[in-house]
């Protein structure tokens, strides 16, 4: 028997949490709601609900409540993580559980944009959306359609590769880097939204911007060949054309100063030492990941030995 627990990341949403905790029991064994620090009555509503509450004593962020969610539910087989605030529909979770449940991925991604854009989706969002997708997908390597999306299922095996470093919205996209990082294989289905719901207090343009400045923060560590050597070897391409220019105009004489070429060879020099360091550090990149690939896949092997264990251990009884 497949055990599933969902789990909702919640800030004050007393209108919602309710409804969506009593639909989605319907559809897991345990819904686990984590109250991010919410001064109404969410964690009221909540436990008489049926959900089990943890509570923070103080807004965190979104990372830092799935961080506490994922640990309260490492003992399921499947997590499905839903936004409380009623935009994902529960009664898609079926649809999201069955790829994990036979085996066709480790990570399923509920997608609202996998036949293209919705005509429901306000434009200025889709605009931010796109450009996410876009910087998330050259972090990760990926080519997913809706990388902030909230609804996901999880298999058990995939809960430790999650860093959970980033506390705020930027941690849907932090996801999905850790597990293309770890080798995990990553489904989409198609999910619904409703915007009329949307109880954000954050203005989507911050919001937005913040997102990009996280992703393109760990674009450093992840990529390095596109923040430092493509960058770099532009500016080696530039520093020489300009330095044979300028060395070309103090040979006929058009110039008496050596000051622009010598300018041109410090181009050169900083974009050479820009192109070497974005190589180091994906060697070293590359290393780091290879570990913890290993270290991941042998979790895996653990969890499914165990597994095998009490099973045979039942059988025999």
């Amino acid at each position: 028997m497949t055990k599933i627990t969902a789990v909702l990341p919640a800030y004050n949403e007393e209108v919602s949490i309710g409804s969506i905790v009593l639909i989605t029991l319907k559809h897991v064994d345990n819904v686990i709601v984590i109250d991010d620090g919410s001064t109404d009555n969410t964690v009221e509503i909540a436990e008489l609900a049926g959900a089990k509450v943890i509570s923070h004593s103080f807004n965190q962020g979104k990372g830092a409540a799935l961080k506490t969610g994922f640990e309260a539910a490492k003992g399921s087989d499947i997590v499905v993580t839903i936004d409380s605030d009623g935009q994902h529909s529960p009664q898609e979770i079926p649809k999201l559980v069955s790829p994990v449940i036979n085996g066709e991925a480790d990570i399923v991604n509920g997608s609202r944009y996998i036949n293209g854009s919705k005509k429901d989706t306000p434009s200025y969002r889709r605009i931010g959306q796109t450009v996410l997708d876009k910087a998330t997908n050259l972090n990760s390597g990926l080519d997913v359609t809706d990388s902030q999306s909230g609804f996901r299922a999880f298999a058990r095996h995939t809960l430790p590769v999650f860093r959970f470093s980033c506390v705020d919205f930027g941690i849907e996209s932090e996801m999905l880097m850790d597990a293309a990082n770890a080798g995990l294989r990553i489904k989409e289905v198609e999910i619904s939204v409703r915007y009329d719901v949307d109880g954000s207090t954050k203005n989507p343009v911050s919001h937005g911007m913040g997102v990009l400045m996280r992703i393109l923060n760990d674009v450093e560590f992840q990529r390095p060949i596109y923040y430092f050597t493509i960058p770099g070897a532009v500016l080696i391409i530039i520093g020489v054309s300009l330095g044979l220019i300028f060395f070309g105009d103090y040979l006929a004489r058009t110039t008496t100063s050596l000051a622009p070429t010598i300018i041109a060879i410090m181009v050169t020099l900083a974009g050479g030492f820009l192109a070497f360091t974005g190589l180091i550090l994906d060697s070293m990149s590359r290393m780091i990941n290879r570990v913890v690939n290993d270290s991941n896949h042998d979790v895996q092997f653990n969890d499914t030995s165990s597994s095998h264990e009490e099973t045979t251990k039942h059988q025999g009884k």
